[in-house]
């Protein structure tokens, strides 16, 4: 015997402008009946936490799926796939489209070329899934754009739940982020860690869906604002703090990706305290007390 739920949804044109949208949810445990073969119109993720099962690819290869897995089914692709007749597997899936898809998949979200997908815990996963399934009751006023919003947070949750890559993040990256503020060019950081440039390349396009220039641009630029809106360091100093011995290009390329330059940046952002800003992420449940003063 095996149990199905599903819901399916048909969100409003204005949704479909968020970029994403929810279009089912379903939860599934137990023998399943075979899928396909068939073609979706649409994404539809597939996370199974427990059981086994087989995955057979358009070109005939059989794969075997494990528990934790995701099943990636793309729009267009064939596939067919079906738990063991025996104990089956458990299976929570979700399908959504939108314009969005196309640039997650850009940044490795979404992994067209690999529809079955190791992973080292369904649990974060499978509790996204589960609050769209909460979400998905008839009465809801806010269940489109309530799924749509999840859906965002399911794709982060499968990506830092694939098995290859490190629960605590990257080490590659990890590296990089050290050493970002260095005026280093990407065949130097890539000699640091015993790599050649185009390794390194690959490595940080597998984990963080962009080029090493980009990724330590994404750091430095971070830490450009931070010291303007939170010191009185001139620009200059601030183009040195972040790896830019020219200030003159450190606020052209400041200009160009944030899109303001970097005094206007300081002028709307500004938020400088006596001592600074503290380097010690606040726990949001638990904030600090802060003494009121008495009125003279």
């Amino acid at each position: 015997m095996y149990h199905t739920w599903m819901r399916f949804f048909t969100p409003r044109p204005a949704h479909h402008r968020l970029g994403l949208v929810c279009l089912g949810v379903g939860l599934q445990y137990g023998p399943l009946p075979t899928v396909g073969p068939r073609t979706l119109d649409s994404h539809v993720a597939v996370v199974i936490s427990t059981g086994s099962g087989w995955y057979l690819a358009p070109d005939g290869r059989r794969t075997t799926v494990t528990a934790p897995a995701l099943l990636w089914l793309t729009p267009g692709v064939p596939h067919h796939y079906a738990p063991d007749p025996g104990a089956g597997w458990d299976e929570g899936f979700v399908g959504f489209s939108g314009p969005a898809t196309a640039t997650y998949t850009e940044l490795g979200y979404i992994e067209p070329d690999r529809p079955v997908v190791p992973l080292s815990d369904a649990t974060g996963p499978r509790a996204v899934v589960a609050r769209i399934a909460r979400a998905a009751r008839r009465d809801n006023p806010l269940l489109e754009v309530e799924t749509g919003a999840a859906v965002h947070e399911l794709l982060v949750a499968l990506r830092r739940a694939r098995a290859d890559l490190a629960p605590d993040g990257d080490p590659v990256l990890k590296a990089l982020a050290g050493d970002a503020f260095k005026p280093l060019s990407v065949a130097d950081h890539a000699a640091r860690h015993g790599m050649t440039t185009a390794e390194l390349r690959t490595a940080v396009r597998r984990g963080a869906g962009c080029s090493p220039k980009e990724y330590l641009l994404g750091i430095r630029l971070g830490r450009a604002k931070e010291l303007l809106a939170a010191t009185e360091l001139p620009v200059a100093a601030v183009a040195r703090r972040v790896g830019y011995d020219d200030p003159a290009y450190f606020s052209r390329l400041f200009t160009r990706r944030v899109g303001m330059a970097p005094v206007r940046f300081r002028a709307q952002e500004s938020r400088v305290v006596p001592g600074g800003w503290s380097n010690q992420v606040p726990d949001p449940d638990d904030p600090p007390m802060i003494e009121s003063t008495p009125a003279p």
